[in-house]
């Protein structure tokens, strides 16, 4: 199974492929879809919406893993990881391609075992369990990967599957 997981963002939005095939986790292609700060805003969501429809397109996921909306503290960067992860859920239903959401608790969950581990641990154990050279960069990039690796878990899950 082919998993696309995505860390929506204005600035970045980062991606990450995961192939889970039995127990084993292989790594694919990883990467930010990036905008300029100086960009219309509605420009700025048209390019993250071409990127994502373009990887999903050209790669053919089986799913899409994206993280609920959560912030604590900075309701002004909600408002627009809000709007990317709006357009990102849309380029997932024009190519009819499931999601899976989970909050931020439960990726790290999957990824570390602790659902309160810091970033850098997070980072530590997607470079692991991928076997990748270097840490991803940049930590959009990692985050997407987790989420990409969290949401193959749920989605080897016979009982997802199944949709019950």
């Amino acid at each position: 199974m082919l998993v696309l997981g995505i860390d929506p963002g204005t600035a970045i939005c980062g991606y990450g492929f995961v192939e889970y095939v039995g127990n084993h986790l292989r790594n694919g292609e990883y990467g930010a879809i990036t905008t300029s700060s100086k960009a219309r805003v509605e420009d700025r969501l048209a390019k993250i919406f071409d990127g994502i429809d373009g990887l999903i397109k050209s790669k053919r996921p089986d799913i899409m893993g994206v993280e609920q909306l959560f912030f604590n503290r900075n309701v002004t960067t909600a408002i627009p990881v809000g709007q990317a992860r709006g357009v990102v859920l849309l380029a997932a239903a024009k190519n009819d391609l499931p999601i899976v959401e989970q909050t931020p608790l439960q990726v790290k969950q999957a990824v570390t075992g602790y659902g309160k581990a810091t970033k850098e641990q997070v980072i530590y154990m997607v470079t692991k369990l991928l076997n990748l050279a270097a840490p991803p960069k940049p930590d959009d990039v990692a985050d997407a990967l987790a989420v990409a690796v969290a949401s193959a878990y749920v989605a080897g899950n016979p009982i997802w599957r199944n949709g019950l």
